[in-house]
């Protein structure tokens, strides 16, 4: 069954449309256009029946029908599990790279309404909207279909500081949800990803949106620059992924990963394993902010590290690689060191605890560091 929502009322800051209306006068005439979309297991795509059915193609496809004078490339950097503190980590390499001249930015639900993701994701939107592609940005905020929890609150904070459009589900398809006019099991499995249905409702708030800029695109509206001075502290805008291709770390019993990693979401790759007790790697970074990224298993037992920043093993960050969730193997990210002094840093990671059946190795993803 098909169900409606009141997409009108999705478009919940206006922003600046200038990009926007560009995009659009460019596809009508005709040029090549590279649309991304970056976020998490929701852009992935999670729980569609089939890629082309998730919100992010249905996005792409509403161009393609739009323009068919244009040749459009889609790139797809959805993450499952992932926030906007890894997002802006890579961006540079799963879209900025094929210069984007439209992206979509959806981490509401991956990031938490605190001021720390308010900081990460200022980060992400500075990278991109600042990036010497000058894409046309759209902030896309999905909710908890349950709760109505997301971070959509600090998210829009960001958003209107950078005159960003952004479009909300907790003002159009949550209230149906709410007032049971949508069964929430009819576009939800778990309350949190959309089903095909629930992407076609999705994808139907971000493009009753794009037919709105469309309707106006010929009204002339001024560029808007981007603040020099940014709203948050903004340590995380030139964040480094520290990976075995770009770093020469110290490694005891680490060995490197050189598994060719195929795609987007082939994330357990270029990294390090180990497996016995003591063993250790240890990196110099340069930054104020220092985050460890791992490999969170659901097969267990797992073995347990500790993150050890400048030597203080006092203040030593557990690693725990074993997964209480279900749903399957988690990349998590943990922050180790956050405004600290920006200068040289050693990081060392090593294994406090193994055991004779671990069912898998310490995985260790990445060492991200900023400034």
């Amino acid at each position: 069954m098909a169900y409606e929502v009141n997409a009108d009322k999705g478009w919940v800051n206006r922003g600046n449309l200038y990009r926007m209306k560009e995009l659009m006068k460019r596809a009508e005439a005709g040029d090549r256009m590279t649309m991304t979309f970056l976020g998490g297991s929701i852009t992935q795509g999670s729980v569609s029946s089939q890629y082309t059915n998730c919100y992010a193609y249905l996005v792409f496809d509403w161009f393609v029908k739009k323009f068919p004078k244009t040749a459009f490339t889609y790139i797809n950097a959805g993450v499952g599990g992932t926030t906007s503190q890894f997002g802006v980590a890579r961006a540079e390499d799963d879209i900025l790279l094929y210069k984007p001249d439209f992206a979509i930015i959806e981490f509401s639900v991956n990031d938490e309404n605190t001021d720390f993701f308010r900081e990460t994701y200022e980060g992400l939107v500075r990278k991109i909207y600042g990036s010497a592609y000058e894409p046309a940005v759209l902030l896309v905020h999905n909710i908890c279909y349950d709760t109505g929890i997301s971070a959509e609150e600090k998210h829009r904070e960001v958003g209107a500081y950078y005159n960003l459009p952004s479009v909300s589900m907790k003002t159009t398809i949550y209230p149906e949800v709410v007032a049971e006019a949508i069964p929430a099991r009819e576009i939800t499995p778990d309350d949190l990803h959309p089903n095909t249905e629930g992407h076609a409702l999705v994808a139907e708030v971000i493009t009753n949106f794009l037919e709105k800029v469309y309707e106006q695109k010929e009204e002339p509206e001024v560029a808007f620059s981007m603040p020099q001075k940014p709203l948050t502290i903004n340590a995380y805008e030139r964040a480094v992924r520290h990976q075995n291709y770009n770093s020469k770390p110290v490694c005891q019993g680490f060995e490197a990963d050189y598994t060719l990693k195929k795609y987007v979401n082939d994330i357990f790759r270029n990294g390090w394993t180990a497996g016995k007790q003591g063993a250790s790697i240890s990196f110099e970074v340069e930054g104020s902010e220092i985050a460890v990224q791992y490999r969170k298993s659901v097969n267990q037992p797992a073995p347990i590290a500790v993150a050890i920043v400048d030597g203080e093993e006092k203040n030593a960050i557990v690693l725990d690689a074993n997964f209480e969730e279900t749903w399957g193997d988690c990349l998590f990210i943990q922050t180790v060191a956050n405004h600290i002094e920006n200068k040289k840093h050693t990081v060392e990671i090593k294994l406090i605890e193994t055991h004779e059946n671990d069912a898998v190795p310490f995985y260790l993803v990445s060492v991200i560091t900023s400034c």
